[in-house]
């Protein structure tokens, strides 16, 4: 945008722009670039060429962690957003014990930065979205199906291999932070996404902020109870709705497996739900009755998010849209049976089926976020001296 540009948007005084993008530009943090065309004997437009002004790419950059069942995807992106260099690697989650899990993660993150170098700017933070109960307070993963024991320490190994600050979150958190970044007027305010794969889970934005609770483990809808003692969940309890709205717990009803067959025995894979549609499709009853039952969950659990929090908007997202128009029937149906009519009226229900990859954008934008109102807000964020001192790195110590 160019200045006078900024000044219509924000309703500042041209002096004031003119201050402000100043000492932006001397901080390093915002960039200049001119319309005018590179070869002057091209055609131009009448009056003097316009300058523009963008966020600077090599301000800093940001390293974003998916972590999930027998892998961990990593993606550097820089100040602008850009994403820089992104890889998905097998690491070992269920055989490798907790207590040496950080160091192996840190280590995994050291050889893709080295492969990257020197292409990236300083490191400023490092953001991990995990599958699972996380303690944001703790920089642990508390219960994961990604991991066989509890308490996995992510936080402060990354912390002591790169001296920069490190944050954990639940992955489908990071869906609802794409989504508010993606569109704030509308999904602004209260709104909820419900995440619907193998397993199940939720984010949750109230008031304008995303919602983690005390710990950061909120909004934990796949693992709220849906019958109690009924069928059996991947976490070892009975009745979760994920034990009927998770594509095993789908799998298991419409094969007819009795409800305490282990879920961990179902061999579910990419081809899993797909098949199943089809089956439901061609009139297999069993099949249809398993997404019937998956509706009913996720209508009953909507029902109390709706009545707890008063969203004005649930997406509903993850490969279980592909199932949609199977759930919905029996999801409204079970809506309008557990909520009163005034409680239930305004809300939208939006099946969302974008193939963005959700979790990577909003842990980014999360992690972006906090560079410009902690970071860059603040002189004496020691951050600040590794770009002051033109190094171009954060020293790596694993």
């Amino acid at each position: 945008m160019a200045r006078i540009e900024l000044g219509q948007a924000t309703g500042l005084s041209p002096s004031t722009v003119t201050a402000i993008t100043a000492a932006l530009l001397s901080e390093g943090l915002i960039e200049e670039w001119s319309d005018a065309p590179a070869d002057p004997a091209a055609p131009t437009h009448r009056g003097r060429p316009r300058t523009a002004l963008s966020l600077a790419p090599s301000a800093a950059s940001v390293l974003a962690i998916k972590l999930s069942l027998g892998k961990v995807e990593l993606i550097l992106a820089d100040f602008s957003g850009h994403r820089l260099a992104q890889a998905n690697i097998p690491i070992d989650t269920l055989g490798t014990p907790a207590a040496k899990f950080g160091a192996l993660l840190a280590e995994t993150v050291k050889n893709f930065l080295i492969r990257n170098e020197p292409g990236y700017p300083p490191l400023a933070e490092i953001d991990v979205a995990a599958q699972g109960f996380v303690d944001a307070r703790l920089g642990t993963v508390v219960w994961s199906p990604a991991f066989n024991e509890p308490s996995v320490e992510i936080v402060a190994p990354l912390k002591r291999a790169f001296h920069v600050p490190c944050r954990i979150s639940n992955d489908v958190n990071m869906i609802a932070e794409a989504l508010h970044d993606s569109n704030p007027m509308r999904y602004g305010g209260t709104f909820a996404v419900v995440f619907m794969d193998f397993g199940v889970g939720m984010g949750l934005y109230a008031d304008g902020q995303l919602f983690t609770g005390e710990t950061g483990s909120a909004a934990e809808f796949g693992h709220a109870n849906h019958i109690p003692g009924g069928r059996l969940c991947r976490c070892g309890k009975r009745g979760c709705m994920e034990a009927y709205l998770g594509v095993y717990g789908i799998l298991r009803a419409a094969n007819g497996l009795p409800d305490d067959f282990d879920p961990w025995k179902l061999e579910v894979g990419p081809d899993t739900l797909p098949e199943l549609v089809d089956r439901a499709q061609a009139g297999d009853r069993k099949a249809l009755d398993a997404f019937a039952d998956a509706g009913r969950a996720l209508g009953y659990g909507l029902a109390r998010v709706i009545a707890l929090f008063d969203p004005r908007l649930v997406a509903v997202t993850g490969t279980g849209m592909l199932a949609f128009g199977l759930l919905e029937t029996a999801m409204y149906q079970a809506l309008k049976e557990a909520l009163v009519e005034d409680l239930r009226k305004n809300i939208a229900i939006e099946p969302h089926s974008s193939t963005e990859d959700l979790i990577g954008a909003g842990t980014i934008s999360g992690a972006l976020r906090r560079l410009d109102r902690e970071f860059f807000a603040n002189p004496r964020d020691p951050r600040h001296r590794a770009r002051g001192s033109g190094a171009r790195r954060i020293p790596v110590r694993i």
